[in-house]
């Protein structure tokens, strides 16, 4: 088995536009608790979800994930 970790960036991006876990579970269809569990690294998304981020934050999928 790998130890290779997917971390991200999520509550810095997040910070940046100032709005709230909440807000932005909102703003691409998901609860609040996914987005805590994927800032706190205990859930990595599906694809689908990546994406959704992504392109709110208008950015790549890499500048919020990174894969070690």
């Amino acid at each position: 088995m790998s130890d290779k970790t997917i971390d991200n960036e999520l509550k810095v991006y997040r910070a940046k536009r100032d709005i709230t876990q909440e807000e932005l579970a909102k703003e691409i269809g998901v609860t609040r608790q996914t987005i805590n569990a994927i800032e706190g690294n205990r859930y990595n998304p599906s694809l689908e979800i990546a994406f959704e981020l992504a392109e709110y934050f208008n950015c790549s999928i890499e500048d919020i994930f990174t894969y070690e």
